[in-house]
């Protein structure tokens, strides 16, 4: 007696598919697609989703391999679910089985609204069609250049989101040019000042222009403190800052910039002869601190951050911008790390945590920072393993400044190399 063969409908071989089987199918189906078919639809192109229900099964012969009784129980299956969701598209074709021809299901075929409720009677369906087809047309009737990736990215925001999206672009297109505005002062309703940081990629999707790019530049600004013992000496300010495009200039051009990313850290550092203290800002600040003329001017620049998964891609990218010419045409500059490698993990291993300030567990990380030093990458490695690990962090403050001032001292003494660690 044979049976009811279930499963991919992509496996080979003359078998037959059940209906929970053919619905399964149609829900991964518009999982996969069912941006695309909202703006086929939209479009007045739609899209039908079908499953083969008897792939490789065409004849009587190939029945009689399955086997009547299968055959038989599978038809019945599918005569019930006809009953059941009458004027669902079941596309019969013709089989003679034992001499007798009949039409029996070979395809289940449907437009995407009717999937969705096929799909929503066994379980939870991808998406909201309803919200989905809302959006589409909000984004269309808005100017968006609508494709799948950026209906399903602003599916993914939440209504609000959602909104102030529809409205930066209906504001885009009375304004060609947002260089009138920074990032953050844009006047788009209900635009908080942080909206285009999170969204600009998708809002550069929709738009088919990028307002990051367009926007009044926001000058990089420094914060800085003089350590170098003659200056301090002198009784002129320790603490400056400095901004690009102004005409004010640093208090004396270092042969060593060290870049932390503490203020504490920034603030009471040690004495060191022609050196400047530079307060990081993160990720985002490589960029501008490597464009910084008298920082790449300088002999060493030296990067010291936390040993944790955000220290290490900071430098990583650090190194990275660095290792580019600036657009004044100066050449690459190398950085060196300062108490972030192997030996500094172990050293002060007795300062490690793993919850960061609110008592959180702080998560290994996937990433691959390809600008890392072997013995940097071993500490990396380390405190962002996804299995177990002593520790996931060292604080910079728990490292004392005598140290990170001595070790630095010695590094600077010699030559600059390419990279390394200090």
């Amino acid at each position: 007696m044979g049976e009811t063969h279930r499963g991919d409908s992509r496996r080979a071989g003359p078998r037959l598919i059940d209906p929970a089987d053919a619905v399964g199918e149609l829900g991964r189906k518009v999982a996969r697609t069912w941006a695309d078919a909202v703006c086929a639809d939209l479009a007045g192109d739609p899209v039908t989703f079908s499953v083969p229900l008897r792939p490789g099964v065409a004849s009587g012969g190939a029945v009689a391999r399955i086997g009547h009784a299968a055959w038989h129980e599978w038809h019945m299956r599918w005569r019930e679910f006809a009953d059941r969701h009458p004027g669902v598209g079941i596309v019969r074709r013709p089989v003679s089985v034992q001499n007798v021809t009949g039409d029996y299901p070979a395809v289940l075929a449907v437009d995407l609204d009717t999937a969705v409720a096929l799909v929503s009677a066994t379980g939870s369906p991808a998406v909201d069609i309803v919200r989905a087809r809302a959006l589409a047309s909000a984004l269309r009737s808005a100017g968006a250049v609508l494709t799948p990736a950026v209906l399903r990215a602003a599916c993914r925001l939440g209504a609000d989101d959602a909104d102030v999206l529809v409205s930066a672009l209906t504001w885009l297109r009375r304004h060609p040019d947002a260089g009138a505005w920074t990032a953050r002062g844009l006047p788009v309703p209900g635009m908080h000042s942080k909206w285009l940081d999170a969204h600009g990629a998708l809002l550069r999707d929709a738009a088919g222009r990028d307002v990051r790019a367009e926007v009044r530049a926001r000058p990089a600004v420094l914060h800085l403190t003089y350590v170098d013992p003659g200056h301090l000496a002198s009784g002129r300010r320790r603490h400056d800052a400095w901004t690009t495009g102004d005409t004010h200039d640093v208090g004396y051009r270092p042969r060593v910039v060290l870049v932390v990313e503490n203020r504490d850290s920034r603030l009471w550092f040690p004495p060191v002869p022609d050196t400047i203290v530079v307060e990081g800002g993160g990720k985002a600040a490589a960029a501008l601190l490597a464009n910084v003329p008298w920082i790449r001017a300088a002999d060493h620049v030296v990067y010291w951050g936390d040993i944790d998964a955000d220290g290490y891609a900071i430098l990583d990218r650090f190194r990275a911008a660095l290792a580019e010419p600036a657009p004044d045409d100066a050449p690459p500059k190398p950085v060196t790390s300062l108490l972030m490698d192997a030996a500094d993990l172990h050293r002060y291993a007795r300062h490690g945590v793993n919850h960061d300030r609110f008592g959180r567990p702080l998560k290994p990380s996937p990433a691959v920072l390809p600008h890392l030093t072997a013995a940097e990458t071993t500490a990396y490695d380390t405190i962002a393993t996804a299995g177990p690990t002593p520790f996931r962090r060292i604080e910079q403050e728990a490292v004392p400044l005598d140290h990170a001032a001595q070790r630095l001292r010695e590094v600077t003494a010699r030559r600059p190399d390419d990279r390394g660690n200090a």
